[in-house]
């Protein structure tokens, strides 16, 4: 049996590497090789919740990313 490849942008996925990046949308930027606004973008729309620091940083962006994404 082949390996499954695994969707890096699936909402499971993503919202198991932001544990793994100590939820901190930098970092998780860094390993997904994307700038930190394209990442703010994917959580947002795969409603993955923003740690409290993030919230802080980018929570204007992300909140107004999910208003877009749910119409």
């Amino acid at each position: 049996m082949e390996p499954r490849e695994v969707d890096p942008t699936d909402e499971r996925v993503l919202e198991r590497n932001y544990d793994y990046a100590q939820k901190n949308v930098r970092i998780l930027a860094i390993w997904y090789d994307r700038e930190v606004e394209q990442m703010v973008e994917l959580l947002a729309e795969n409603d993955v919740s923003l740690s409290a620091n993030d919230e802080r940083m980018f929570g204007t962006y992300y909140r107004s990313v999910r208003r877009r994404s749910h119409v």
